[in-house]
């Protein structure tokens, strides 16, 4: 693999916008360090890969979550010290993917490219194994409030991201490779996850071993068939991402937000899960020209963008409080923002709001971003890789393309 770009470091003094300068040179810093760190990090989730630790659970589910989340809540970085190594990541490759695609469409420089095709291809060879279609899951075990999740057993929002990343690669470079694996990532939504009827809305399961209904999965699923559907026409694709997307609309509040989940313990609404539902209502409106959930949508960003950002550009955690202050929230509302900039006049300047004050209270002078900011003073530095590294280069790159 070839990762270098030194051409691109000439081009921060040449851009006239003292934004794109400050958003490609954080872009070039934090991909210097993804290469020096061959691509591998610590993900938010992975506290039961502790050598030392994960035998004192007795594989209860009380004790696996209390060292999941001990690790993860923890305000420093204890994995060097539990035995928790760094990692590549499978999700964390599908947004650098997609990150490398809008670097390539935005400056045309062919070490982009090749970055791309190669983050493709190191999916496509480190797909799970065992089911009826392409699928990604976890490197490491997860224990969610409602299931266990082996290593390696897929989940549609992983599935589903990633599907996206080869839909990205099969617009930008017309290689139906790519449009032949979302194809199959469709098919794994199909054939091995459940479905579960609701009305007339149908909800897509996180995972396929269990029945587990949440809105941003379900709606990730829903947009990917949509997208996947505007290339192949499988009338199938189409008809169970209008009843995925059916299901999620008949659950706004009136408020326009949504809950995580339907069941008593997922009522949370937070910044970047919301941000992924309304990604998906466009994603599925633009791909059918099926305009039913137009206002559900709109509404549901308007009460986002009302409800998440501090006026200096802080991203807020929660709909009733802001901290900590996550580098997810940061990523997805750049992300959410620069998308919806077509709709609303004022997304954009927000995005570069949200990115400036990023970069200048979460990135390390290394040029990798924090985990969570607590407090001024109290920061977790933690570098996870899909959480915060991938996700913001995925940001900055849209940022930066719609510049």
């Amino acid at each position: 693999m070839q990762w270098v770009v030194a051409p691109l470091r000439d081009k921060i003094t040449t851009r006239t916008s003292e934004g794109s300068k400050e958003v490609l040179e954080s872009i070039l810093l934090l991909n210097d360090w993804l290469v020096k760190n061959d691509y591998s990090a610590y993900d938010t989730f992975d506290g039961l890969s502790s050598k030392l630790l994960r035998p004192l659970t007795f594989e209860t589910k009380f004790l696996r979550t209390v060292l999941q989340q001990g690790v993860r809540r923890f305000p420093f970085n204890l994995r060097p010290a539990v035995g928790i190594n760094k990692s590549k990541s499978t999700k964390a490759m599908g947004f650098l993917a997609r990150a490398f695609i809008k670097l390539h469409r935005a400056t045309g420089e062919p070490e982009w490219r090749t970055k791309a095709e190669s983050a493709l291809e190191w999916l496509i060879e480190n797909q799970s194994p065992g089911y009826r279609g392409s699928c990604w899951g976890n490197h490491f075990d997860y224990q969610s409030r409602s299931f266990y999740l082996p290593k390696g057993m897929p989940t549609v929002v992983w599935t589903s991201l990633i599907g996206q990343a080869f839909l990205d690669g099969y617009d930008h470079f017309r290689n139906d490779r790519y449009l032949q694996i979302a194809t199959s990532a469709c098919e794994h939504i199909l054939k091995d996850l459940s479905h579960h009827q609701d009305g007339e809305g149908t909800c897509i399961s996180y995972i396929p071993s269990a029945e587990n209904l949440v809105h941003n999965a379900n709606t990730l699923g829903g947009s990917l068939l949509a997208r996947t559907y505007s290339y192949t026409g499988n009338e199938t694709y189409l008809d169970l991402a209008r009843k995925a997307m059916r299901y999620t609309a008949q659950y706004q509040r009136p408020d326009g937000s949504w809950w995580y989940g339907e069941k008593p313990n997922l009522h949370w609404v937070d910044n970047f899960h919301t941000a992924y539902v309304l990604d998906c209502f466009k994603v599925y409106t633009e791909s059918t020209n099926d305009r039913q959930f137009e206002s559900a949508m709109m509404t549901g960003y308007e009460y986002w963008k009302k409800t998440f950002f501090l006026d200096d550009g802080t991203p807020r955690y929660y709909d009733h409080k802001t901290l900590p202050v996550d580098i997810q929230c940061s990523s997805q509302a750049i992300d959410t923002l620069v998308f919806f900039g077509d709709r609303d006049p004022g997304s954009l300047g927000l995005a570069m709001k949200v990115a400036q004050w990023t970069i200048k209270n979460m990135r390390d002078s290394s040029g990798y971003f924090y985990y969570r900011r607590y407090s001024p003073w109290l920061v977790n530095k933690t570098p996870t890789l899909h959480w915060g590294q991938a996700t913001m280069l995925c940001a900055l790159a849209g940022l930066y393309n719609s510049l």
